[in-house]
């Protein structure tokens, strides 16, 4: 199926212009096709049916994007580490593509503030922007091709936010930092469930650290692993145990 160039009128609406701005702020150019940016922010807490009972949202290109983004940054660190074996780079690419660091990069470049997901979840926009993005990717790819895609990956999103050098050498593990953490200091960690949220096309967990029967970090994921490598992130940041 052939994409159609969306052409935007010089009366556009605000909202489209505020879609605009924020597409140039986060990927450095301006759409050409604006309808693929607008699916690409939709959620599916919230999406629609057209008229042939299909639910528009942007799953499918997150699912693009997923691949996209994964390609582009294995292609990045090919040409960076020539002599690293291929367990190393996927590593190192797991550490760049997982979800919780795609939830912390998506929020700090803005994709927060262009995300449209159901409000009465006060939970759901953090665990859905790392998902945005990717859709965000597919987009792009869509929109502009796949160089234009990887110059985007490497040049908006791995450059500017990541030390690669930094990344190789760090723990990227939350779960098992507090364990060993824990043994240390002679205390009690315990990671439990609070809730599984389930819709027909995906689950959505909460988990909690506690640290001797105390509450700490709470965090949510579409596995309990996730969730809990995300509650475990965050009770790292409580203690003080990510510089260490």
């Amino acid at each position: 199926m052939a994409w159609k160039i969306l052409t935007i009128p010089k009366g556009k609406s605000k909202t489209d212009k505020t879609l605009v701005a924020a597409i140039h702020n986060i990927a450095g150019f301006t759409p050409s096709n604006l309808e693929l940016y607008r699916l690409a922010t939709v959620h599916s807490s919230i999406a629609k049916e057209n008229g042939t009972g299909y639910k528009e949202s942007n799953e499918r290109l997150e699912y693009l994007g997923d691949a996209i983004l994964g390609a582009a940054v294995a292609d990045f660190l090919f040409k960076k580490f020539p002599f690293k074996s291929e367990g190393f780079l996927t590593e190192i690419r797991s550490r760049i593509v997982n979800r919780e660091a795609l939830n912390l990069l998506a929020r700090k470049i803005g994709v927060a503030n262009i995300v449209q997901f159901d409000q009465k979840n006060s939970h759901l926009q953090q665990v859905i922007l790392g998902n945005t993005l990717e859709a965000i990717v597919g987009a792009i790819y869509l929109d502009k091709g796949y160089v234009r895609t990887k110059k985007f990956v490497i040049d908006k999103l791995i450059n500017p936010n990541y030390d690669i050098l930094d990344l190789v050498n760090s723990d990227s593990n939350f779960k098992s930092k507090i364990i060993e953490w824990a043994q240390r200091e002679g205390k009690e960690v315990q990671f439990e469930i609070l809730n599984v949220k389930k819709s027909r096309n995906h689950k959505e967990f909460t988990a909690q650290v506690l640290v001797d029967n105390e509450p700490k970090g709470t965090g949510y994921g579409n596995s309990k692993k996730k969730a809990e490598q995300d509650a475990a992130f965050k009770t790292c940041e409580m203690l003080n145990l990510l510089a260490n």
